[in-house]
């Protein structure tokens, strides 16, 4: 079944699609497919979704149908739009784009883009030799079939005396290997929240968390994140008591994108609340192997737990390389079975060559992590720095942990910034895709994980790119008519 968008909730994705700044000012049609470009570009308006009618969109945003004609005309001439008499026009990726890994499309010739859009490191020097260590490791499995829904024993092992050691007292048992942290979400959501279930998410929240609970139909809820002190917790602890979720997803260690992490306290208050809302509580936990401060890191969620209310998921993205492919799911024994059911109707396990070089890796923690740690501390002081400087305006806490900083602009730009920032060779997020509805205009998330030298040229091209916005032409106003 195709997906479709109805004319005003593409008119509120829009939002004020005609006066965003520029550097001349555009006739409405060109302004209109831009603003529609923008939103495919930063993820906000998926691929192969049915655009409204014309006559429809043009009700909608208050214009003649000309106009939107016109626009979806030049969107169809970019490649952004497929249409079929009778059928209608389905949006789609021009020739020569591909999708990037931030989930934005991307030319495949951009290779002098900085890539801003995605909060991932390269692989530590260490993965070429536990590659080939696993590879002298692989026959051990050959005389298998190969499918492990749970996970290999050994990499599931050391996930949980990870866990022992960090004072959750975890057998193999409760593990199950997923491939990717995101898999792990989706898992644990396939299982616990049918379709149209209410969900409380933070917002600002992980953008792939979204599109996860948007898959299952979840009704979404949410508590909002303060730049500066991160979360409140009687509202929190209020929204949980008011919705009563089927599930609560948080991300307490260095939060993305804010970088905030959630107090001890808070931790089992938050335990012991979901346990009175009938709540699940799913812990992401991708960045706790990333406090940058030398700082004692407060007790995992799963330590308060003693109702088997809580789900941990983490994995090797964040600290290690995003494209080994594996993450787990920690949670009692019975819930990881009846997880592994569900997951051999999606992929039968992960693969085994690369849960064999996690194990490799995991053996090599201290010195892999040590040395993340301070590539992440340099990054981020680099980024800091530049932005103090080229951008003084901008508001943000330092984050002590992770891998992203969450800046307040100096105005509601974030989407207009973005599209034009891409003009001069710089991908961003803009804070848009870490919400609900089109809100955060007001924000942008910076992650420090790519080399010193790319974070400050970045920088100073965005500083660029706000000055040209700051001087644009003023859009002009019609005066309302009032009809009688």
């Amino acid at each position: 079944m195709t997906t479709s968008v109805r004319g005003d909730q593409l008119a509120r994705l829009l939002g004020r699609w005609h006066s965003l700044p520029g550097r001349r000012r555009s006739p409405d049609y060109a302004a209109l497919a831009g603003s529609v470009r923008g939103l495919l570009a930063d993820g906000r308006l998926a691929l192969g979704v049915r655009l409204p009618a014309e006559r429809e969109l043009a009700e909608a945003l208050a214009v003649s149908r000309t106009t939107v004609s016109a626009a979806y005309r030049s969107l169809r001439e970019t490649g952004h739009l497929t249409s079929r008499r009778g059928a209608g026009s389905w949006t789609t990726l021009p020739n020569g784009h591909r999708v990037a890994t931030s989930g934005l499309w991307t030319p495949d010739d951009d290779l002098d883009m900085i890539d801003l859009g995605c909060a991932a490191s390269a692989a530590p020097v260490e993965l070429v030799p536990a590659a080939r260590a696993a590879a002298d490791d692989l026959p051990r499995y050959l005389g298998s079939a190969g499918y492990h829904p749970t996970g290999l024993p050994e990499l599931r092992a050391a996930v949980a005396e990870a866990y022992s050691a960090r004072g959750v007292p975890t057998s193999a048992e409760q593990i199950m290997i997923t491939s990717g942290t995101q898999q792990a979400l989706d898992l644990v959501l396939r299982l616990s929240v049918p379709v149209g279930s209410p969900v409380l998410v933070e917002t600002p929240t992980y953008p792939n968390a979204l599109a996860a609970l948007a898959a299952r139909r979840a009704r979404v809820s949410t508590h909002g994140l303060d730049i500066e002190t991160g979360w409140d917790s009687e509202m929190l602890l209020g929204a949980l008591r008011q919705t009563r979720p089927r599930l609560a997803y948080v991300i307490p260690e260095f939060h993305n994108p804010t970088g905030h992490l959630m107090p001890a306290d808070l931790r089992e208050r938050l335990v012991a609340g979901a346990h009175a809302a009938g709540a699940e509580l799913v812990v992401d936990e991708s960045f706790v192997d990333l406090p940058l401060e030398g700082q004692e890191m407060p007790p995992p969620v799963a330590v308060f737990d003693r109702h088997s209310r809580v789900t941990s998921i983490g994995g090797m993205s964040k600290a290690y390389w995003g494209g080994l492919r594996i993450g787990w799911v920690r949670a009692s024994a019975p819930l990881v079975q009846r997880l592994a059911a569900i997951r051999v109707g999606v992929d039968m396990g992960s693969p085994v060559l690369e849960q064999l070089v996690a194990v490799h890796l995991l053996r090599l923690a201290p010195e892999i992590v040590a040395a993340r740690r301070a590539q992440l501390r340099f990054r981020r002081d680099a980024l800091v720095g530049a932005i103090q400087e080229m951008l003084p305006e901008w508001r943000f806490v330092v984050p002590a942990g992770g891998v992203t900083l969450w800046a307040e602009l100096d105005g509601p730009i974030s989407s207009a910034l973005s599209r034009a920032a891409e003009d001069l060779g710089v991908r961003l997020a803009p804070g848009p895709r870490f919400g609900l509805d089109g809100t955060l205009e007001r924000f942008l998330r910076l992650p420090f994980t790519l080399a010193a030298d790319d974070l400050i040229e970045s920088v100073r091209r965005i500083a660029a790119v706000r000055h040209d916005l700051d001087h644009a032409p003023r859009p002009t106003w019609r005066t309302p008519a009032v009809i009688t």
